[in-house]
């Protein structure tokens, strides 16, 4: 499994995987949707980010670039929910958005500096 397929089927799984913790801790839990969204998004992000290593890849990488990328794409996440927080958004609206900026600048992200010297 190499290059966009891959790619695909992963991303599919890391949506899935962000959207349920998501709704689980917004609504069984309570949490606001700047926790939930963060806390979501470092479990999926985790899972993406070894399997890409695995199987997408191939490649390894060092621990502060993983860090760099949950630091900057969590602190990403905590904004988004905290913006929908603020304006009283629902959390179809918060999910939608950070998928989309994830998808985009997750991927460059991934590709161009984790995992630069294997590229796809």
């Amino acid at each position: 499994m190499k290059g966009i397929p891959a790619l695909a089927v992963i991303g599919i799984a890391d949506g899935l995987i962000h959207w349920q913790i998501f709704f689980v801790l917004c609504s069984a839990v309570g949490l606001k949707q700047a926790a939930s969204n963060f806390a979501a998004f470092c479990v999926a992000a985790t899972f993406s980010f070894y399997v890409n290593a695995l199987y997408t890849f191939e490649a390894r990488t060092s621990v502060s670039a993983y860090l760099l990328f949950i630091c900057l794409m969590g602190g990403l996440s905590f904004g988004v929910g905290s913006f929908a927080d603020a304006h009283n958004l629902p959390g179809l609206v918060t999910v939608a958005v950070f998928s989309a900026l994830n998808l985009s600048l997750g991927y460059g992200f991934f590709r161009f500096v984790l995992f630069r010297e294997r590229l796809v």
